[in-house]
């Protein structure tokens, strides 16, 4: 899977200053080139009212939609995709996530365990390959300001970086920290080492550093229990 570890492909440049907040809030997944939760999709298609009422009765009503399916069809890995990406992106708007904080909120980390239930059974459905979107969902859903399951955001990523044709540095630098917080030790180093031999010429003591410095932050984190004091 993973370390096939593809050649160098396009680099960018490094971002020192956000690089280690990046890899563990959510909101800066993008800086990463995996995506983020609230860049299209449904998400974006109900923002435009600006009404937090009308964007919980859309959500709820394709939840409503996708549970028939599902229960009408047990066996629809695509309508278990879609019911864990609308119940992640739910769990991502509103009350659901502190935007200033970068965290989800105790009702947002609720509606995450629904999103990774359905994410489960989709996968449990096409093991092989599996909805890269959603995985990407998965990333931020099992990640530092979500449910802290790093081994499981470690496999959603490693499902993302197999469906990339070139990934990134900042990628593998978010594996290596993901990695560290599942006690993946292996993973971990291979991972931090593909992401110094990605990097921009000059720049792999940087990122070695960045890393290192997430990963302490990210231990922080299970010391002090909930991020920012949630």
């Amino acid at each position: 899977m993973l370390f096939d570890l593809r050649g160098r492909g396009r680099r960018r440049t490094v971002q020192a200053i956000y690089l280690s907040l990046a890899i563990l809030m959510g909101g800066g997944l993008v800086l990463f080139g995996i995506g983020g939760a609230t860049s299209g999709g449904l998400i974006d298609a109900i923002q435009g009212n600006g009404s937090p009422t009308n964007a919980s009765d859309t959500f709820k009503k394709r939840v409503e939609a996708l549970d028939k399916r599902v229960q009408a069809n047990p066996r629809d890995s695509r309508a278990w995709a879609e019911l864990s990406d609308v119940r992640f992106q739910s769990a991502t708007s509103g009350a659901n996530y502190d935007q200033t904080k970068g965290v989800y909120t105790a009702k947002g980390k609720a509606v995450l365990l629904t999103a990774a239930a359905a994410w489960q059974r989709h996968l449990a459905l096409s093991p092989e390959k599996p909805n890269t979107k959603v995985a990407k969902d998965m990333v931020q859903a099992y990640g530092a300001a979500g449910l802290r399951n790093y081994a499981e955001a470690v496999k959603a990523l490693e499902f993302v970086i197999d469906a990339t044709p070139n990934p990134t540095f900042q990628t593998y630098a978010q594996l290596a920290v993901l990695a560290h917080g599942a006690k993946q030790t292996r993973k971990e180093k291979l991972a931090a080492e593909k992401a110094a031999e990605l990097a921009p010429k000059g720049q792999a003591k940087t990122v070695r550093d960045q890393i290192k410095a997430a990963e302490q932050q990210l231990d922080g984190l299970a010391t002090a229990g909930q991020p920012n004091g949630q």
